[in-house]
């Protein structure tokens, strides 16, 4: 259970620490090449969820990421003992909704800044919750015979 607080912990702390920099390094909707056509820092104010899906629902977001906590706060506990993987799948997930919740709190929106140019930008909480759900698919379909 403590893995999933730590890992919770790292990826909101570096979430946060990536997005306070762009916020006070760049203004909205600046752009700084890294790699010119490939791989972009784009400050984006995100009222949405991805590709801008449900602009403005703040609030719908916000209630969301609580439910969605509670949620990981309930199970974490009872299933991470007995299966490993879900304790780093719960560990990205809390981090990766709490990152973002904070922002909707915060600015009514979530910053957003890593950009592939091929893909709508999103940011460390972003990653987290994917990789998360990407981990957690993985252990229902491929690992456990009987699902969670």
């Amino acid at each position: 259970m403590l893995a999933v607080y730590l890992i919770g912990l790292l990826v909101l702390f570096f979430d946060q620490l990536t997005k306070f920099w762009v916020q006070n390094s760049m203004l909205p909707r600046d752009s700084i090449p890294l790699i010119p056509g490939v791989f972009h820092l784009t400050y984006v104010q995100n009222t949405g969820a991805a590709f801008g899906f449900l602009r403005g629902k703040t609030l719908f977001f916000i209630v969301v990421a609580v439910l969605v906590l509670g949620f990981i706060i309930f199970l974490a506990p009872r299933l991470s003992r007995e299966k490993p993987l879900l304790g780093l799948v719960f560990g990205l997930l809390l981090g990766g909704a709490l990152g973002n919740l904070i922002d909707r709190i915060r600015f009514g929106y979530v910053i957003d800044f890593l950009d592939f140019r091929v893909w709508p930008v999103f940011n460390i909480a972003d990653m987290a919750i994917v990789v998360g759900v990407c981990f957690l698919i993985w252990e229902i379909w491929f690992r456990t015979p009987e699902g969670i």
